[in-house]
């Protein structure tokens, strides 16, 4: 494979209800979580459920992080998906997972990019934000 990114794909369990249903937290928990792998945010997306439950996804020029959550449960479900050789994953996962009180966490680690018949890092040049700032002509 040619691997351009490295995705974490996390379970949750054993999480605080409270945190896992407010969008605000869930939100500052995630810029901080950009901010300690070392990611750069392009921007973000939180969403409260009727009743419960939230649904959020930071995009970072890196690729994104997502989390999904079911508060009755006491799960979430995260993925951190990164691109390049400069942001940790692991970082936000930890600070995630402490921030919601999991008191367990599964992780199936997956590379991301172009079958191949040899495995190779390739490089990978974050994309450059002042051109996505333009407004598109209609």
């Amino acid at each position: 494979m040619k691997i351009l990114g490295n995705h974490l794909v996390v379970e949750l369990t054993g999480c605080n209800n409270d945190i896992l249903n407010d969008c605000n937290r869930l939100q500052d928990c995630f810029d901080e979580a950009v901010r300690k792998s070392v990611a750069t945010k392009v921007k973000s997306v939180f969403h409260r459920y009727n009743p419960h439950g939230v649904s959020g996804v930071v995009v970072i020029a890196e690729s994104h992080m997502s989390i999904h959550t079911w508060p009755e449960y006491g799960y979430a479900a995260v993925d951190f998906f990164t691109c390049g050789d400069t942001v940790d994953p692991y970082k936000a996962f930890q600070w995630v997972k402490t921030i919601l009180g999991a008191s367990s966490a599964q992780i199936s680690e997956i590379k991301r990019g172009m079958p191949s018949s040899k495995d190779e890092v390739i490089d990978h040049k974050p994309f450059n934000q002042t051109i996505l700032a333009t407004t598109p002509t209609n």
